[in-house]
């Protein structure tokens, strides 16, 4: 019986009970799990970040490749009729501009801006699309830009840009 009271007064004293210790006085219990909680939600938005992050670059490197390859396919359309006056290599921009549209709308993607450089022989196609992030929702909902060129080259022997 001594030996039950005396425990019960060790623990009232190390609580801050009102028999010892200090009476009223904050303990260091769950401290603990609130400390792993905070860690455990820190730990869950950095892979949230890493995550929504890699999914960026990888929607910005197929921008980019979907804006290379519609460049390439609006390069394709040469205009023949220039070509054979002697006004040398061109494309035909009204075609080139809906070769690349009727590419990129094979992904669901629609060329921003379509210019013409050097007289016709440089297509250049911007393409922008929208990423949407797994993790974070609208949080990161950002824009994502591509760029593609593609010259007109011809040449037996060697490619030539004139």
């Amino acid at each position: 019986m001594a030996r039950g009271r005396a425990v019960r007064r060790f623990r009232r004293a190390r609580l801050g009970g009102p028999f010892g210790g200090l009476s009223g006085a904050r303990t260091d219990r769950g401290s603990l799990s609130l400390f792993v909680a905070f860690c455990a939600g820190g730990l869950v938005l950095i892979i949230a970040l890493v995550v929504d992050a890699g999914g960026k670059l990888r929607l910005a490197e197929r921008v980019d490749a979907y804006a290379q390859e519609a460049a390439r396919v609006g390069g394709q359309q040469l205009d023949e009729a220039a070509l054979l006056q002697g006004q040398g290599y061109k494309v035909r921009t009204a075609y080139a501009e809906e070769a690349a549209n009727s590419y990129l709308r094979l992904y669901g993607l629609r060329a921003k801006k379509v210019d013409f450089l050097d007289g016709g022989a440089t297509v250049e196609i911007t393409v922008e699309a929208e990423f949407r992030p797994v993790m974070l929702g609208d949080l990161a909902k950002r824009k994502v830009t591509g760029k593609g060129r593609a010259t007109l080259v011809h040449g037996v022997k060697e490619a030539e840009t004139d």
